[in-house]
């Protein structure tokens, strides 16, 4: 079973950046899954932030984010990106990369997810 595991959340102030990344372990890669990116606030239900489809080159974002984030994806080292630019307040909450047959901003078409990943922007 696909299992993923996502890294490099952190503190960073306004108008930051970060990376994260989004993995397979368990001898499964991601190709042949579109990926999305995920956050949840406090309180808040998940909302999709990004998806990427299997062949990399389609790429989705809500207007929240468009301009700021980027999704990619290199298959041959399993490993799909999201890069965060402009970070603001709102941004906060935890990252969950998801798997799926195809993209989409919504989150019940995905099967698989990372552990989560805490991204904080704050002064």
């Amino acid at each position: 079973q696909l299992q993923l595991v996502d890294s490099g959340g952190a503190l960073v102030r306004p108008g930051g950046s970060l990376r994260l990344s989004c993995t397979a372990s368990g001898g499964f890669g991601l190709a042949g899954y579109a990926i999305g990116w995920f956050r949840q606030a406090p309180g808040k239900e998940r909302e999709g932030v990004a998806c990427v489809s299997v062949s990399g080159r389609e790429a989705f974002y809500p207007d929240s984010v468009k301009g700021r984030f980027t999704i990619s994806r290199d298959d041959g080292k399993s490993t799909v990106y999201l890069q965060m630019n402009t970070l603001k307040p709102e941004d906060t909450g935890v990252y969950y990369c998801g798997a799926a047959q195809f993209p989409s901003l919504r989150s019940g078409g995905y099967d698989a997810w990372g552990q989560g990943t805490q991204v904080t922007v704050s002064s």
